[in-house]
């Protein structure tokens, strides 16, 4: 089974000097903008975008938008107005900023052996600028856009690596891959205990140490060291384990993401496409997680609320496609109705305490319970489902 490589870019595929580099990147968008808008102004409007971005928790809109929101009302400007400026920086003025770069002569070598042994690999890059941006530096490091199956950027993505659900992100994208699963980065913070929040194994690449490993940290060491770790790990250790309270949180914010990044650009076609007579078409898929959210999971989650050890009934939903014929719904309007049902859903278990999650109940199907595994049983089916709406959108 292929090993699913995470990978962070500034600090690890590339030698950047964040401390230098974001400075000169600023003053020269400030000085591009100069014409349009005073520096000091736009610095302020930067670094307040730049906040909300990391701060952010709304799956219903991504980066750009919560950046975009903030970033052109405090300049007292419009998009419109200022995008042949900022298209132009990035065009031809940001490309001036690779010289406070450097490649890694380790790092080509080592992408080249993981595509040559079928490892799947996202540029798992906090998603904090523009595509072109990213796509830059990405060459900078001496590599394509197109060698990676995914590189996360801002106009895509809805969370920064603040949150453990950017990494629910990640691989919801990839249509959430079994099997071993690795992230690496340099910072300890966003890349690596994040990560590992999300139940993820990791590797700090760390280049004042030929290898160590430690409980909280993780494996790490040099990125030259990187290959010969896998070789010698046991791929098994690498498997992610979804069955802590942040893992399980992080996927229920990143489900409503992923759909709605899956299906951003699509044809209007692509929502009823079934691959086989058997399968269910995206909007049928949506559907279900619409109702199933409503009328299941909000019901688990008030029984919890309002019983002592509680029977947890799971009645049959599978049949309800064709019943209610999901099919001829609205697709764009039923993944908006089921964004507002997950947004009841954690707005309601955010009244729970840590505690409380170790409720104990009685489960229909599977005995024996408590109220950490079956709002886990709710992740479960989100991570099934986009696997299936991926799948389908792949055949079309």
């Amino acid at each position: 089974m292929a090993l699913t490589l995470l990978l962070d870019l500034d600090g690890t595929l590339l030698n950047t000097n964040l401390n230098l580099f974001v400075p000169a990147y600023f003053q020269a968008l400030a000085t591009e903008l100069t014409p349009h808008i005073a520096p000091e102004k736009m610095f302020r409007a930067l670094i307040s975008g730049t906040h909300l971005m990391n701060e952010s928790e709304n799956f219903s809109r991504t980066l750009e938008a919560v950046f975009n929101a903030d970033f052109f009302p405090r300049l007292g400007i419009t998009r419109e107005e200022l995008e042949p400026a900022i298209e132009n920086f990035y065009d031809n003025v940001f490309p001036s900023l690779s010289n406070l770069t450097s490649q890694r002569p380790d790092a080509k070598p080592f992408i080249d052996w993981a595509i040559a042994k079928g490892h799947r690999i996202a540029i798992a890059t906090d998603p904090l600028l523009p595509r072109k941006a990213t796509y830059h530096r990405l060459r900078w490091a001496g590599f394509e856009p197109g060698q990676f199956e995914l590189v996360s950027t801002f106009d895509h993505f809805h969370f920064s690596k603040t949150h453990p659900a950017y990494y629910a992100e990640v691989l919801g994208r990839m249509g959430w891959p079994d099997g071993p699963v690795l992230m690496v980065g340099n910072d300890m913070e966003r890349d690596i205990l994040s990560a590992q929040k999300l139940g993820l194994a990791t590797y700090h690449v760390d280049e004042e140490s030929a290898s160590r490993s430690g409980p909280e940290a993780g494996a790490g060491g040099k990125l030259a060291d990187l290959r010969p770790w896998l070789e010698s790990t046991n791929p098994a250790l690498l498997t992610p384990s979804f069955k802590s309270v942040d893992s399980v949180l992080g996927i229920l914010s990143a489900t409503p993401a992923v759909l709605n990044g899956l299906s951003q650009d699509i044809h209007p076609s692509a929502w009823t496409h079934e691959p086989t007579p058997d399968d269910w078409s995206l909007t049928e898929l949506i559907c279900h997680m619409r109702d199933t959210e409503r009328e299941i999971h909000h019901m688990q989650v008030h029984l919890f609320k309002g019983q002592n050890e509680p029977f947890i009934p799971r009645p049959d939903t599978g049949v309800w496609a064709s019943q209610r014929d999901y099919l001829h719904e609205n697709g764009v309007t039923a993944l908006k109705e089921f964004n507002d049902a997950r947004r009841e859903t954690l707005a309601l278990l955010k009244k729970f305490d840590r505690n409380d999650w170790n409720h104990k109940a009685r489960h229909a199907i599977f005995g024996p319970t408590n109220f950490l595994e079956v709002i886990g049983f709710i992740a479960d089916h989100d991570r099934m489902h986009i696997q299936q709406a991926w799948s389908t959108l792949k055949k079309i």
